[in-house]
């Protein structure tokens, strides 16, 4: 149950943010918006003229609310999350938390030393389907899990201060770990920088677990097309979502490999639509984040997960650029 008199300032109303405000708007829950950029300051003024408006990120804190979201481009998450935290709030930051391991680990820290949750938007951990296809693997109905693959790939958005991996792959990284539970062994990553020098605009990440548990990350935003697939293969059978299609289906297909005298043979039958509930993921992101403002410690997307999806694409970031030398 939402507690309605929970209120939440969302700092930055850009493409994201918006969401975010809207969302919060209505749940009852958003007491605020921090937004530096005069014309969309008067937009938001027309829609949002019972919320209260700030050009500058310590009036807000000073009218004390109960949790604040970072939504503003992620070179600005540091400065702007450790002025919060500091002030001893609950925060939620958009995912990446930070554009380098090292803030992020220090965000974290103060988070403890300020006893503050400190949460991140890592939103696809709350897509029903996901939790869907957890809960298959949980109850072993894919049996041992052999390879996972995601490919996110559009035309635009292109960033100036993030690469597609950094901008597009948190999603997808914070996934994997989500569902194989572990530790990569190993992370191998290449990609093209076409746009601009330096800032890459495709890439192909491959990232090896334990288990001989093999995944690949492919992102773009120069592509034709809109693609976000999402397949788990596992020992009893395969797992395909569908993001990107009308529906957003999530289809079992019962096909494996048996063993008959050492010779491998094809064993499939009919696949099957899954189902699963339709919730947004958005929404039941921000109230598990509302449900927390409490104090009560945050077990998904927190601080530490955060850390373990920059210290991958930390790595991963190290392998691009030593592979394009």
């Amino acid at each position: 149950m939402i507690n309605k008199k929970k209120k939440i300032c969302v700092v930055g109303a850009g493409n994201w943010g918006i969401n975010h405000i809207r969302t919060l708007n209505s749940l009852g829950s958003l007491g605020g918006i921090v937004e530096s950029n005069l014309n969309q300051m008067n937009l938001l003024k027309k829609e949002y003229s019972h919320i209260e408006l700030f050009a500058d990120l310590d009036m807000a804190i000073k009218v004390g609310f109960d949790g604040f979201i970072v939504a503003t481009p992620a070179k600005t998450h540091y400065n702007i999350s450790k002025k919060i935290i500091k002030s001893k709030h609950h925060i939620l930051i958009e995912k990446p938390i930070t554009n380098n391991l090292k803030d992020a680990i220090r965000l974290v820290e103060l988070a403890k030393i300020n006893n503050v949750n400190l949460m991140v938007g890592h939103l696809l951990l709350f897509h029903p389907a996901f939790i869907q296809i957890k809960k298959m693997i949980k109850d072993g109905e894919l049996g041992e899990i052999q390879y996972l693959y995601s490919n996110r790939l559009n035309f635009g958005t292109v960033r100036d201060c993030e690469n597609v991996f950094w901008s597009f792959a948190p999603h997808d990284i914070s996934l994997f770990q989500f569902l194989i539970d572990s530790n990569p062994n190993n992370v191998e990553s290449n990609g093209n920088d076409v746009l601009r020098e330096g800032i890459h605009d495709t890439t192909i990440t491959t990232i090896e677990y334990p288990g001989k548990v093999m995944g690949h990350i492919f992102v773009s935003w120069l592509h034709p097309f809109k693609e976000h697939r999402f397949v788990v293969i596992g020992s009893k059978g395969m797992l395909h979502f569908e993001d990107s299609m009308m529906g957003k289906p999530l289809i079992f297909y019962d096909k494996k490999v048996e063993f008959n005298k050492n010779i491998p043979v094809l064993k499939e039958k009919p696949s099957k639509t899954i189902n699963y509930n339709s919730k947004l993921p958005l929404e039941e992101e921000l109230k598990y984040f509302i449900d927390h403002l409490d104090g009560t410690p945050i077990k998904i997307a927190n601080g530490e997960s955060a850390i373990e999806v920059m210290e991958i694409l930390d790595i991963a970031t190290y392998k691009l650029l030593r592979n394009k030398l």
